[in-house]
């Protein structure tokens, strides 16, 4: 299992109940393939630097998961067709920035003998 990110702009015009659940299917859908959800965050309304889709406002949500590959590219593909998303983007993040250590086992010959 690989850690990611998920980064939803919802359109403004949609009731924030509306964005939560459907960000609550997001996090179903992680969870149902055998994923682990992690934090998720509600960044709020927020100005574009420039237009998107004739808007210059958007409601953004961060979410994190613990997944395999498989099922991000479903949660993409889910995205992708989502009516009430301006733009989404999926970054899978090195294994230190999710707090994991990078550092496997080391084979005992490897490692210095006691003295």
């Amino acid at each position: 299992m690989r850690p990611y990110e998920v980064m939803v702009i919802f359109d403004v015009d949609r009731e924030e109940d509306e964005i939560r659940e459907r960000v609550d299917r997001v996090v179903e859908l992680v969870k149902s393939r055998g994923g682990a959800p992690g934090q998720v965050s509600h960044w709020g309304r927020r100005t574009f630097a420039y237009e998107l889709k004739h808007r210059s406002e958007g409601y953004y949500v961060v979410i994190e998961a613990t997944a395999e590959p498989e099922v991000l590219a479903e949660v993409d593909r889910m995205l992708a067709l989502e009516d009430a998303v301006l733009r989404h983007k999926v970054i899978r993040q090195p294994e230190q920035a999710a707090g994991r250590s990078a550092r496997r086992s080391t084979p005992a010959a490897a490692q210095p003998a006691a003295s």
